[in-house]
Parts: structure tokens; C-alpha cells; sequence
């Protein structure tokens, strides 16, 4: 099965939704199928093809290509199932939002909520992520429940907000309120962190592989013996590391202090501090 490639020729004036483009809904269709598919450009109707050159890519099969700036169109990648999508250049808002599987691969820059509520499934940004990354939408108890999430840049405020699984890595530096009400899934920091880290945490690990956050007086420092536990979390973070900034840290060899929290409301997570 051949995948499809979408070539950017013309910029919308408008934001435009693309959560319908999904390579499993694109399979058996030909390119001049998939240029004439419905998009909707603020009032009007529009057209794949009104913005896009369509072809088919017989040496990628169920992936599908977006070559050029897609950041005026939001929604790539949401609600994923199956398949590849590969962004050559940033997206818009809530890009692999609610994720259920597949892979998605952004090669620039993400505006936000990306990644908010994945179930499941690999996202990649080679870029930056904006706020409220891997986070929660409006209205919603839950953010991020499952799956990898992996930002080689820098990310934003309130990044995996109400996070509840998964596992998340950041090479760079992340904004205010980092894993704030988080309630479990795994966290890994390469950078430097805002203020106010873990505000709310139940549980949930939180590591910081660069400079020691400053974390406040309600997480205390945990004295037993972290050696067992921290070899099983370093050993499946080590992979996802390996071919990042991050692989220079030998996570199994580290001897992280542990602090765990928050207090102020019962937290029991743990923050492990490397540097």
C-alpha cells in the first residue's frame, strides 16, 4: 500500500482543521482522490488540492508526508489509530491530540497542546512545543494517558498538566508549572525547568537530568533506598535517550537524590534530581 505526499503550495489565509488526514483514511485512495477531499477555510469550502500537490509515495507505504510550514493548520495527526505521519516543517494547535496509536514526527516547531490526551502511539517533535503540551483541553480531568512523547527543543508552560500515563522526554528547557496536578506517568527533563514544578502532584515520577529545580518546601527528601527503583525507571528511559542530547547522561549510573511530594495535597510522587 503506497502512502501519500502533500507538497505546500499556497498558504491559507485562514487556520485550517487537517484532523481528518490520516494515512488509514487515506489507504487505497489515489492522489487526485485525495486532492479533491473536503476542507473547510474559515466560511468556505475548500479543497486538498486548493493548497496542496498531491502524489503518492510507493517507497513510503501507509505514511503520509507534509513537505513545507503547516502552521496555520491545526489538528495534524489528532486522534491517530495507525500509520505514520511525518511533518517536514511546524504545525498548528493540538497536533496528535487524543493519539490512540501510530506515529507522528514533526521536524520543526509545535504551537499548543500538542500531544494533549494521547492514549497511545509515539509523537516526535524535532522542535519546540508551545503551552500545555501533553496536557489537558478545556473541560477535561485528564491529559496525557498513554503512549511516547519526546521533544528534542524547548517546551512550555503547563506541560503534561493532569498527566495521568505515559512517558514523556524534553531535551531542552520547559516552561512554569511543569507536571503540575500530575498523577502518574514519567516525566524526563534534560534543561532547565520555571517556577513552581510538580505544583499538585499525587504521584508520578519526575526526573530532572540538568540543573536541580527549585522544587519548595512540600517535597521533602525521601531517605530510603531508591537503588532498586531507580535502576527499573533509568533502564526504560535510557532507550528513549539514546540518539538525543540526553545520551551523554548515563541514567542507569546515576545516583539521582529523591524528594517526593507534594505534601499539600497527600502526594506521594517522586522527583529525582541527577545534577
Amino acid at each position: 500500500m503506497s502512502g501519500h505526499l502533500l507538497r505546500l503550495h499556497t498558504q491559507p489565509a485562514l487556520s485550517i482543521d487537517l484532523h481528518t488526514l490520516h494515512p488509514e483514511r487515506l489507504r487505497g485512495l489515489s492522489a487526485t482522490e485525495v486532492s479533491h477531499l473536503p476542507l473547510r477555510h474559515g466560511r468556505d469550502a475548500a479543497t486538498v488540492g486548493d493548497f496542496c500537490h498531491v502524489s503518492t509515495a510507493t517507497d513510503m507505504p501507509d505514511t503520509l508526508t507534509l513537505d513545507g510550514d503547516f502552521s496555520r493548520f491545526h489538528r495534524i495527526g489528532q486522534g491517530l489509530t495507525d500509520g505514520r505521519i511525518v511533518v517536514t516543517g511546524s504545525v498548528g494547535d493540538l497536533a496528535g491530540a487524543g493519539m490512540r496509536g501510530g506515529q507522528l514526527v514533526i521536524e520543526g516547531h509545535a504551537r499548543d497542546l500538542t500531544g494533549c490526551e494521547m492514549a497511545s502511539g509515539r509523537l516526535e517533535v524535532h522542535g519546540n512545543v508551545r503551552d500545555h503540551a501533553a496536557g489537558a483541553q478545556v473541560g477535561s480531568l485528564d491529559g496525557m494517558r498513554g503512549g511516547t512523547f519526546i521533544v528534542r527543543g524547548h517546551a512550555g508552560a503547563r506541560l503534561a498538566d493532569r498527566m495521568r500515563r505515559g512517558t514523556l522526554v524534553v531535551c531542552g528547557d520547559t516552561g512554569d508549572h511543569l507536571a503540575s496536578r500530575m498523577v502518574a506517568g514519567t516525566v524526563l527533563v534534560g534543561g532547565r525547568t520555571g517556577a513552581h514544578p510538580a505544583w499538585g502532584m499525587r504521584r508520578g515520577s519526575l526526573v530532572f537530568a540538568g540543573p536541580a529545580p527549585d522544587l519548595g518546601p512540600t517535597f521533602a527528601p525521601n531517605p530510603a533506598d531508591v537503588r532498586v527503583a531507580w535502576q527499573l525507571l533509568a533502564r526504560h528511559l535510557a532507550p528513549l535517550a539514546a540518539g538525543l542530547v540526553l545520551q551523554a547522561v548515563d541514567l542507569p549510573r546515576s545516583a539521582p537524590a529523591r524528594r517526593t511530594g507534594d505534601l499539600s495535597v497527600s502526594g506521594i510522587g517522586d522527583v529525582f534530581v541527577l545534577g
